[in-house]
């Protein structure tokens, strides 16, 4: 695993995908004059102010996502936020203002969205937000294409993070990560296929599903609440929307669930998706070297990790 990048480094990569942003909008015939850093984690999200765009460019990845497989992925989340829109569902859509397709510039692949005042004031409110969910479960319902089964589980990021945790102690207990990768063991064959799926949790309906923690990735404007960031969208289980957010979110979505006539949430399938999301935390610390905050980031879930049970209970 290579040593941790410096802040000098960070901020490089940083001003390269800033720059990327602002020559690939010029290039599409966007006014760009004081384009703005809206977020640097995982992606740069900037602002081509005054054009009211919002780019959002990946730069930390695992090692197999290369340009081609970053685009497909990001054209599927274009096209399904695009149908929502045209459905009234509340989203932030894909910018009007340019080709609705994923743009390689300088290395970096990047999506194009509409800019959208937000309401500061708000705070977030995720109780309710789960209600939220069901509302866009029963859009995505009838979306009319074929989606991956359970991408967002990011079964290859999973196992090659784990591998390389290997030669992290400092990152993981050895003990931690033993455990870890027997509980994958446990869990990847039920994520990775849909066969395996089905075999593990017979009769569970599945659809097409935020896959990015919906509950937090809803954001509040000052017309009303939009859903944002599908990056991950897939075919799934619905509880896979709610791993981790805890009971009081649970008996939200299920209320609203009801209301809409869906199914209520599968609390067996419900621990399972939340012990594959524990995983998918585990595995994100190999990506501490291109992130050094992830190392205090995770430690509260880490913490958390330890006393759930193993496997969330599906070796029982």
């Amino acid at each position: 695993m290579p040593a941790a990048m410096t802040p000098g480094q960070l901020a490089a990569r940083t001003s390269r995908a800033l720059d990327a942003a602002i020559a690939a909008g010029r290039d599409l015939g966007l006014t760009v004059t004081d384009a703005t850093v809206l977020h640097d984690m995982f992606s740069v999200v900037v602002h081509l102010a005054p054009s009211p765009v919002v780019v959002r460019v990946p730069t930390v990845l695992p090692s197999y996502a290369d340009l081609h497989t970053q685009a497909a992925r990001q054209q599927v989340e274009l096209d399904v936020v695009a149908w929502l829109a045209e459905q009234g569902t509340p989203v932030i859509p894909p910018s009007p203002l340019v080709p609705r397709e994923p743009v390689r510039h300088n290395g970096f692949s990047m999506t194009f969205w509409q800019f959208v005042e937000l309401d500061n004031s708000a705070e977030p409110d995720f109780v309710h937000n789960a209600s939220l969910i069901a509302d866009l479960h029963a859009a995505l319902r009838d979306y009319p294409r074929d989606l991956p089964f359970l991408s967002a589980a990011e079964p290859k990021m999973v196992a090659e993070g784990l591998a390389a945790l290997e030669a992290r102690p400092d990152l993981i207990a050895p003990a931690d990560l033993d455990r870890a990768r027997r509980e994958w063991e446990v869990l990847e064959p039920v994520v990775s296929s849909r066969t395996g799926f089905e075999a593990a949790f017979p009769g569970i309906d599945v659809q097409p599903i935020h896959g990015d923690a919906p509950v937090v990735n809803i954001v509040a404007t000052p017309d009303g609440a939009l859903y944002a960031d599908f990056e991950l969208v897939t075919l799934g289980p619905v509880e896979w929307d709610l791993a981790l957010f805890g009971p009081d979110c649970e008996a939200a979505y299920n209320s609203a669930a009801q209301r809409r006539g869906l199914r209520q949430l599968d609390e067996r399938l419900l621990r399972v998706v939340t012990a594959v999301g524990m995983s998918r935390t585990v595995a994100c610390l190999a990506f501490t070297p291109q992130l050094p905050m992830l190392a205090e980031a995770l430690k509260p879930a880490i913490e958390q990790w330890r006393t759930m049970p193993f496997a969330g209970g599906l070796d029982d």
